[in-house]
């Protein structure tokens, strides 16, 4: 069958109290033109809350670029954001529009926007405060209108305290801020979340975990978060084909029996079924 993609409100998965929450500031902040701030762990779902703020927008014909901050260098970084002049550095040999000029009356999704330079931070408040931007190599500054959304996993405060991120880059961007709680603190809606992912690409809802299974999964804490069971899910499917009930004994389970030593504060709490 072909995949049901989700849009905008939609996308959001869950029933629990946290998801409500994500959902109702999702529809509030949708059209608001100012930067919003996303935080949560690394797999809890930052860009899925990011596309559906834009998908409730009225802007969402426009465009939705998503960059990780983290994963490219400063220099890199920079004229894949700003663009760059010919003859900028070596091996410019035209002109490129970068990110923002690309996103124009969109978003822009900085993904781990913790990691950025204090020289970037500069830039990028530059932009915040007057819509400036300035290619890398250029000289003429170009009025540019777009939306920022920001996520990060970092505690930004603590990054303040180190003076590795600026205080007035930090203020202009958590005005409109949306926390995403991990799963294992809304174990409700992994088993949604699991009916999802095994369904997606079929209409007919044609598997389900055995009520066992389901439980070992709801116990598990997901360090990675909603990211984690969905590879894992991934593989089931491979591994089940298309077994109607998956059972314990049809996967390998080995990472949720090994119990690793619980926190106390992360102590599952299975109540709900």
């Amino acid at each position: 069958g072909s995949t049901t993609e989700l849009f905008g409100l939609n996308r959001i998965i869950g029933k629990s109290k946290a998801i409500s929450e994500i959902k109702k500031n999702v529809k509030l902040f949708a059209d608001i033109q100012r930067p919003i701030l996303l935080i949560g762990e690394t797999g809890a779902g930052k860009e899925i809350v990011a596309r559906a703020i834009h998908e409730e927008s009225s802007h969402k014909d426009k465009p939705f670029l998503a960059i990780n901050c983290g994963a490219l260098t400063d220099t890199l970084l920079q004229s894949e954001l700003f663009g760059y002049e010919a003859g900028a550095f070596t091996g410019a040999v035209t002109s490129h529009k970068g990110i923002f000029e690309a996103a124009e009356d969109g978003v822009v999704f900085l993904d781990e926007f913790g990691e950025m330079s204090p020289k970037l931070q500069v830039s990028l408040l530059r932009i915040l405060e007057n819509n400036d931007l300035l290619r890398v190599g250029g000289t003429k500054v170009k009025k540019i209108n777009f939306r920022i959304i920001a996520a990060t996993n970092a505690n930004i405060e603590e990054l303040i305290k180190q003076k590795r991120f600026r205080e007035d880059l930090y203020h202009r961007l958590k005005q409109f801020t949306i926390t995403i709680k991990p799963l294992r603190e809304r174990k409700e809606d992994i088993p949604d979340l699991i009916n999802y992912f095994l369904n997606q690409n079929d209409k007919k809802q044609s598997q389900a975990f055995s009520k066992e299974l389901m439980l070992k999964f709801i116990e598990y804490l997901w360090p990675g978060n909603i990211r984690e069971l969905k590879n894992e899910i991934d593989r089931i499917k491979i591994l089940c084909g298309n077994k109607s009930i998956i059972e314990i004994d049809d996967i390998d389970i080995e990472w949720i029996i090994k119990k690793e030593p619980l926190h106390e504060k992360l102590k599952p709490s299975v109540n709900f079924l």
